[in-house]
């Protein structure tokens, strides 16, 4: 699907603005709505006369990073400039001694971990989807094993900078781990898709690196098993930096990741194993999958997994599993906070997808939770409820009428139309 070309006069205003503006490729769509420009600016200085010029000729425009997940939400009703801010990619400031990072948005995190981790430190968030850019992750809100200990993108930002609709840049927060000033900005930002302002850079708090970490797993065979092993580790001394649960065809796997000093760590694996029974097994290897999330984020748009998040009271783990048993889905997350993700294999049908999320949906629904369909092929989208009930969503669309109200930024990509 294509929104168009742009006219003369609305195309010379973007040459005007940024020194890199091209014609559409195949690759450069937006869950198959194709752009009609692709605009790389430098510096975020071109980033706001592009926007400015798209405010002036009524242009819509879809911010992207390093193009990871473009096809998460759902499809913009119109795309005209394709804002790619891949360029701006450098890791601004690391001041080591104050435990903090800021970094451009189009930085990939795994580039940014390597400068910090020089330092011995790292940013505590998990590369889940391979190449993500900073300014990504943060629009889509994704999180790893590691939020059960130091949380998310949303506990770890500290300062943000944004391009409104209209052109202007604004600030929140800063560099200093304690000031609280713009925090609600940069919440508002973060799973936004977009749809609010185009994020330039972050600063984030650090944590040190640990001197040691490992693994223990167990086996379990049904979903009552599953909540009790994790419940024993939640209420245990372990400390665990995270505990996993990895499951397909009624069992699966629940792992906990121990960090510290090497005593330490060994001290409480052999806690853990012992705890878990003669069946545990230890490793330095992350579990199979590790991080990443249970789909592939890769595959062409007809042959796309669909992509669930379920979140839910740590008491409803067993029932979220006897539901994923029950229709055929596979799932791994984070048994010990309540939030996992699971991958539908292609070739069914829409109304075998619309079972599966229904069934989903309810067991988390009744523990608390909720389930969102964050990526699928266009006729799982069309033929399925993607978001599922939102109580906030009158809040969600005055919020939005503040940032953009003509509906400039990424329009329809998010929960209600937003």
């Amino acid at each position: 699907m294509s929104t168009g070309t742009l006219d003369r006069t609305a195309r010379e205003a973007i040459d005007s603005a940024c020194a890199d503006v091209q014609h559409a490729g195949g690759a450069d769509h937006v869950d198959g709505v194709s752009p009609g420009l692709v605009a790389r600016p430098a510096d975020i200085d071109q980033v706001s006369e592009v926007m400015r010029a798209a405010s002036a000729h009524g242009l819509t425009v879809v911010p992207r990073g390093r193009g990871t997940k473009m096809s998460w939400g759902l499809p913009p009703l119109r795309t005209d400039v394709l804002l790619d801010v891949s360029a701006l990619d450098k890791v601004l400031d690391h001041a080591a001694g104050d435990l903090i990072v800021a970094a451009q948005a189009g930085a990939r995190l795994h580039d940014v971990q390597e400068v910090v981790g020089g330092q011995g430190q790292r940013l505590a968030l998990d590369e889940t989807v391979p190449g993500s850019s900073i300014g990504g992750m943060i629009a889509t809100n994704t999180s790893g094993p590691r939020r059960m200990a130091t949380g998310t993108a949303r506990d770890l930002l500290i300062g943000i900078t944004m391009v409104r609709a209209d052109g202007v840049v604004a600030k929140a927060g800063g560099r200093v781990v304690k000031n609280v000033a713009g925090y609600d900005l940069g919440k508002l930002l973060i799973g936004s898709f977009g749809t609010l302002g185009v994020i330039t850079d972050a600063t984030f708090r650090l944590h040190p690196l640990s001197d040691a970490h490992r693994w223990v797993s167990v086996a379990v065979g049904d979903p009552d098993e599953a909540q009790r092993v994790t419940q024993a580790l939640i209420h245990s001394q372990a400390v665990p930096a995270a505990v996993e649960v990895d499951w397909a065809d009624g069992h699966g796997t629940v792992s906990v990741l121990l960090e510290g000093r090497e005593e330490a760590v060994a001290g409480r694996a052999r806690t853990v194993s012992e705890l878990l029974g003669p069946e545990a097994a230890g490793s330095v290897d992350p579990p199979a999958g590790g991080a990443t999330y249970p789909w592939d984020t890769a595959a062409q748009p007809d042959q796309r997994s669909t992509g669930l998040k379920l979140t839910f009271a740590l008491s409803g783990l067993s029932a979220v599993l006897a539901a994923a048993t029950e229709t055929g889905v596979s799932l791994r997350g984070s048994a010990g906070t309540g939030v996992a993700y699971a991958g539908i294999e292609p070739g069914g049908t829409v109304e075998a997808v619309g079972a599966a999320v229904t069934s989903l949906r309810r067991a988390c629904t009744q523990h608390g939770g909720s389930l969102v369909v964050v990526d699928a092929p266009a006729d799982v989208k069309a033929g399925v409820d993607v978001w599922g009930a939102i109580p906030a969503l009158d809040l969600m669309r005055r919020v939005k009428e503040q940032f953009d109200p003509d509906h400039r930024l990424a329009p329809g990509r998010f929960v209600g139309g937003i």
